[in-house]
């Protein structure tokens, strides 16, 4: 019994110095940033991507039909194209899910452009910035849809990349 009650204590102590150790932590990261708003912080804080529109569309039903999507991305922040140079960096991927009604039959993304970080000036990353627009090509059945396509991208900043993340793409999609 006095080992079970050893290892209680031991548990207790070690739990007891982590919380310590992280209010330490925690007052001097707030010591050296006052107001608590790192770079990385901010960079966490909201969406770094922004669907902007079409928030409805009316299309032929059966029939392959065009639209293009619009996207913001935030100020001081980049996201991997669509065809990202390395097989390690995350693609951007817009999708249609399969029970909406709607069909995604194709999409044609942007040429990415140029981007190196100040770390190794050689290697060129293939990124999106600012606005872009994704041309999808869709089928809709007869009806209403109201779909909840996905975009599914990876945005980084200068120093650091913010995990993968999908965001919704809600579209009213008519089938006349």
């Amino acid at each position: 019994m006095r080992s079970r009650e050893l290892i209680d204590a031991k548990k207790a102590l070690i739990y007891s110095l982590t919380l310590t150790l992280m209010g330490v932590t925690c007052v001097s990261t707030r010591a050296q940033d006052p107001l608590g708003e790192t770079p990385r912080r901010s960079i966490l804080n909201s969406e770094a991507v922004q669907y902007l529109y079409p928030e409805q569309v009316t299309v032929h039903a059966g029939k392959p039909s065009a639209i293009a999507l619009h996207f913001r991305i935030r100020q001081n922040l980049h996201i991997n194209s669509h065809t990202p140079r390395e097989q390690y960096l995350i693609p951007t991927v817009f999708s249609i899910p399969e029970s909406s009604g709607v069909r995604l039959a194709g999409a044609t993304y942007p040429a990415g452009a140029d981007f190196t970080l100040p770390v190794d000036p050689s290697e060129k990353l293939s990124v999106y910035t600012g606005e872009f627009t994704i041309d999808a090509r869709i089928v809709a059945t007869p009806g209403d849809h109201l779909v909840e396509a996905k975009l599914h991208y990876q945005a980084c900043d200068q120093n650091a990349c913010m995990p993968p993340k999908t965001i919704t793409v809600p579209i009213d999609v008519v089938g006349k």
